[in-house]
């Protein structure tokens, strides 16, 4: 297999920074008693690899959506000179759901044209939270959040692509999400739970058994929080996890044309 990430490497020098980040993300979470853990690619890697996926440029923490209301107050009151969190009360461009942890300085570069405008650019961490609801509800607020607000990012008027991401995520925070949430809750006979509503995952399900109570997991000569029951977690979002995919598909899941151009020289 090809050596995606060696010493050196501007991908291995980029995880290394997402590890610090991660860290220091830790800390503060430890300080206010907040319960997270690994998720996603971040935990298949710690599973399979030890660490990161060879190939992967981000890091992924998840929790549930209680602890995610805490953490958002605490984050956005941080007096931190060297890193901000990133939600769409502190970047109107950042029209996510879920929060960015990352460096105030510096631009990792990406793929989606959307990030020519975000006020922060620096290495950084997804946090996603859970919420109880179906898979069609999750699928409804994706269309109604996400998709709505896509054509914006081809609007390079300031005030007017603003406008119109205030006015949609107004709509949606009033109206839309809330019907959502309340057909996710009404009808779910599986007990699922997904992202938060408007996330766009609505393919990712989770079930409560596999995540509480919480262990721990080896991650690049650290320990962190984790799902209690990690093998059903990755089975039930990868299937056979253990199986390393095709170069086509690792292509893909980068995030940086800086990683593509270095990995495959494209």
């Amino acid at each position: 297999m090809r050596e995606y990430n060696p010493e050196g490497s501007a991908l291995r020098s980029h995880q290394m920074e997402m590890l610090e980040i991660l860290i220091r993300f830790e800390e503060i979470c430890k300080e206010h008693d907040i319960k997270w853990w690994l998720c996603s690619g971040t935990l298949l890697g710690a599973a399979r690899h030890g660490g990161f996926i060879p190939w992967d440029d981000d890091i992924d923490v998840s929790m549930m959506k209680s602890e995610y209301r805490r953490l958002k107050k605490i984050l956005i009151n941080l007096n931190d000179e060297k890193y901000v969190f990133q939600c769409p009360e502190t970047d109107t461009d950042y029209i996510y759901p879920f929060g960015r942890f990352r460096k105030r300085e510096g631009d990792v570069g990406c793929t989606k044209p959307r990030s020519r405008f975000y006020k922060y650019k620096g290495a950084f961490i997804d946090i996603f939270c859970i919420e109880k609801s179906s898979r069609f509800a999750a699928r409804s607020a994706r269309f109604f959040y996400r998709e709505c607000l896509l054509p914006t990012e081809k609007m390079e008027n300031r005030f007017w692509r603003h406008f119109t991401i205030r006015s949609i995520q107004f709509l949606n925070t009033i109206i839309f999400r809330p019907l959502c949430r309340v057909m996710g809750r009404v009808y779910n006979p599986k007990k699922q739970y997904h992202y938060e509503l408007g996330s766009g995952f609505y393919n990712q399900s989770f079930y409560k058994e596999h995540i509480f109570p919480l262990s721990t997991i080896e991650f690049e000569g650290h320990v962190f929080p984790a799902p209690g029951n990690v093998e059903g977690y990755l089975t039930n979002m990868y299937g056979d996890w253990r199986q390393l995919p095709s170069e086509a598909k690792i292509r893909r899941s980068l995030h940086s044309p800086v990683y593509i151009k270095e990995i495959f020289g494209e």
